[in-house]
């Protein structure tokens, strides 16, 4: 588990300095509103400096209405995942992307489901239809986001309603919008 992992995992958004040996983790680092990103190498001046900068961000009444500001107004799309991190009561569990079946939107959550189970995350339909590859995933109906490679058949029901069978003999229900993505990543 990763840093960007951890911070996914936690309720409340901790304030964050990075420090790594890696400079492409700087953009993503700033994209969950971090202090600063610190690359090792650093000086402890340096170290002072990312110190300052959070002393002066948070000590200024306005620093909560800011990060909210901030949270609320991202326009930018997260890079693309190869894992979802899920809690699990005391447990963290790490699923890679090509073990899941599909999503399903459970109220204010997501149902991961996997060969081996079905896992609840508090996230949105539309993060997971922008952070996942849409050449392996696609969101065939407002509720449901289906892996093609799970795909095994498309079955026609009253002449217009269209239904997608997976491997594990899960159906899922295709929109009238859903349908025609599903047919044009297939190449149909």
């Amino acid at each position: 588990i990763n840093g960007f992992e951890m911070l996914e995992l936690v309720e409340e958004h901790p304030s964050v300095i990075f420090t790594t040996a890696f400079d492409e983790y700087a953009l993503k680092a700033f994209e969950t509103h971090a202090i600063d990103y610190l690359l090792k190498p650093f000086s402890k001046d340096r170290f002072d400096k990312a110190i300052q900068k959070w002393r002066e961000q948070y000590s200024s009444e306005n620093a909560k209405k800011k990060t909210d500001a901030l949270l609320e107004n991202t326009s930018q799309q997260p890079e693309q995942s190869q894992r979802v991190v899920v809690k699990t009561g005391s447990k963290i569990r790490i699923i890679p992307v090509h073990d899941i079946l599909y999503f399903e939107a459970d109220d204010d959550y997501i149902r991961i489901h996997t060969a081996d189970g079905s896992f609840l995350k508090k996230k949105t339909m539309q993060y997971f239809e922008q952070t996942l590859n849409s050449s392996q995933f696609v969101r065939v109906h407002r509720s449901y986001i289906i892996q093609v490679a799970y795909l095994t058949r498309i079955d026609q029901e009253n002449g217009e309603h269209h239904t997608a069978i997976l491997k594990n003999g899960a159906k899922v229900p295709l929109s009238r919008t859903g349908y025609p993505k599903l047919k044009e990543v297939l190449g149909m």
